[in-house]
């Protein structure tokens, strides 16, 4: 890995920083990205959605513009040279993935953008034990599947 792609996720964590500091301090509201999709879907609070249709919009933008500046998105397939395609597990195990993220979104009230980047953050004891149980089960999940299943990657 050069030292561009070092930058770029310096860049990009610098970014989430100051997008969460500026939700915070201009609405006081945290920027966990699934409350803010879930109530935005689910509740439709009058005069709440044009903040969370714009944060939105914000997330979508953002790679898109860098795709347009001919920043590319990067290597985020799953072989060198590669680029977003199918994913590796097929699209079915990719829904139930999602799905299973949602449950757990809500399950854990929240996410690691509301738990992981803003709660630590705040020193949050529920915050920690949720990124905690959030980097523990991604752990599992990858000896899981990458040594005991066989995948190997």
């Amino acid at each position: 890995m050069e030292w561009h792609s070092y930058l770029a996720g310096l860049v990009g964590g610098v970014l989430i920083g100051l997008s969460a500091t500026w939700l915070m301090v201009t609405l006081g509201r945290i920027a966990g990205v699934s409350g803010i999709i879930g109530t935005l879907v689910t509740a439709r609070p009058r005069g709440d959605s044009a903040w969370r249709l714009a944060f939105l919009l914000g997330l979508i933008s953002g790679p898109l513009l860098l795709v347009l500046t001919g920043g590319g998105l990067g290597n985020v397939a799953d072989r060198p040279g590669a680029v977003i395609g199918e994913p590796a597990g097929g699209v079915a195990l990719m829904l139930v993935a999602g799905l299973l993220v949602g449950l757990g979104t809500g399950i854990g009230s929240g996410c690691t953008s509301g738990h992981g980047v803003c709660g630590l953050a705040r020193l949050s004891p529920r915050s920690l034990a949720a990124t905690l149980t959030f980097l523990a089960t991604a752990i599992l999940t990858v000896l899981m599947v990458r040594h005991l299943l066989g995948d190997g990657a």
